[in-house]
């Protein structure tokens, strides 16, 4: 009884003390900057891990914000989020012992964000139900749901010939204007997608609020998030904005919900990547592009697709090839990882030509699980006969070419300028995917059914 007693009276003196200590900050060793070379920042004397987030003290202001990307003896190499102006040597680094989470939520539709998560459209903060990892939630392969209804994208030579499943990752290859910015406006505005993500990397400022306002519209915007991170961000802002926006598509994909992501470009997140890689030391192999390019790009790409829940991102991203070059280093390496692609012509686009889709160029990998046998059968006639002009165009343009050499050339020449002007499309036209099979078999001048023999 009396050991009992002094044990009671021991714990009432010392549970003031250790409230005191359950509340307690607790202890951080700070370092310091020692170094800055271009974007990349030098510090010792603290210990972070790869992703985690620091605050470095200004001579004046608020501290910005820092992301640690690698580090080397006692040194942690950081990559900053936010502009650098007023930051001195010797500058305290705060490790936060965070890493870098992102708001998602219903609140998102309608909005426009950067690549923090901040409301760029003037209309109030971020009202997030809930917060997740800019780095997303695995899902095992054997758990994903097979690619099987097709996804109506409101255009004809998508619909038709390039059929996109829902869940389905697409490549959209293109040179600089030749309208694929037009053609994922038209994908934004008519899709049937519950929700539409939108991922604005690296491309002009001016051309994201002509996209907002012009492209996409009130009515577009209503149901979908844009996610703008412009080429005057640090290249660090601009991976995360592709992340972000990924996230996003993953948080309403796991609601159940179909959505379309549509991120311009994968190219701007890839240099973005060779920025930061190149800054802290990795030697160039490909073309410049160190080999962390080509291990991120799949880990992009790979959260798209069908989740373990019910819903799926359906996700297209452009692909800008130099130079018309489909053999860039980024251009091979996204092929290898999508499920297609669309090529845009330049030479199309140049005799006006809209939407400038190489339909023999292109392809779609899921094309055969999602639609009919004979709309397979149509789509494969379409492209023979089509190809067929296509190829024999000079003769036939000199007038070299023989009507009666080859039957097929001269089925191909009667119905060549109604395979042209179905293959086009006005940009503010919606042609439905019932529309665009019943404009398929029109062009043959035969339905469905007797195209599959």
């Amino acid at each position: 009884m009396l050991q009992t007693g002094r044990s009671e009276i021991w714990k009432q003196r010392l549970d003031p003390y250790l409230r005191r200590a359950e509340q307690a900050q607790p202890f951080v060793v700070t370092g310091k900057l020692t170094r800055m070379v271009g974007l990349t920042l030098e510090a010792v004397g603290c210990q972070a891990s790869i992703g985690g987030r620091c605050l470095i003290e200004l001579t004046q202001g608020e501290p910005i914000e820092a992301e640690v990307v690698g580090f080397h003896d006692d040194r942690l190499y950081l990559m900053p989020i936010g502009d650098l102006q007023g930051l001195g040597p010797d500058a305290r680094v705060i490790p936060t012992h965070s890493v870098c989470e992102v708001p998602v939520g219903e609140h998102l539709l309608g909005r426009v964000l950067d690549g923090a998560g901040h409301a760029l459209d003037g209309k109030g903060p971020i009202h997030a139900d809930e917060r997740v990892p800019l780095t997303g939630r695995a899902i095992n392969p054997l758990t994903r749901s097979p690619i099987r209804e097709p996804l109506d994208v409101g255009v004809a030579a998508i619909n038709a010939f390039l059929s996109v499943g829902r869940g389905q990752r697409m490549g959209l290859f293109a040179g600089s204007g030749v309208g694929k910015s037009v053609l994922l406006g038209m994908m934004t505005r008519y899709t049937n997608a519950d929700v539409i993500v939108v991922g604005l990397i690296g491309e002009r400022g001016r051309e994201v609020k002509e996209f907002v306002q012009n492209i996409l519209g009130e009515d577009g915007l209503s149901r979908a998030v844009v996610v703008a991170t412009p080429a005057d961000n640090s290249p660090l802002m601009r991976m995360h904005g592709a992340m972000l926006a990924t996230s996003i598509a993953e948080y309403f994909r796991d609601q159940g919900k179909q959505v379309l992501l549509l991120m311009d470009s994968l190219t701007r997140f890839a240099q973005a990547q060779r920025e930061v890689a190149l800054a802290i030391g990795e030697p160039p192999a490909t073309k410049g592009y160190p080999p962390s390019v080509f291990a991120k790009l799949p880990q992009l790409v790979e959260r798209a697709g069908t989740g373990d829940r019910g819903g799926s991102i359906t996700a297209f991203y452009t692909v800008l090839a130099e130079g018309d070059d489909q053999n860039d280093p980024i251009a091979d390496a996204a092929r290898a990882v999508l499920d297609g692609h669309v090529v845009l012509s330049r030479e199309l686009a140049e005799a006006g030509h809209y939407p400038a889709i190489d339909i023999e160029a292109s392809i779609s990998r899921v094309m055969v699980d999602v639609v009919a046998p004979e709309h397979e059968q149509a789509a494969r006639r379409f492209k023979q006969i089509y190809s067929a002009y296509r190829q024999n165009r000079d003769l036939i343009n000199i007038g070299a070419y023989q009507a009666g050499s080859d039957s097929q050339v001269d089925e191909a020449i009667a119905l060549y300028p109604q395979l042209s002007r179905f293959l086009q499309q006005h940009m503010y036209e919606q042609v439905t995917w019932n529309d665009s099979l019943a404009g398929l078999a029109d062009s043959l001048g035969v339905t469905p059914a007797e195209a599959n023999t």
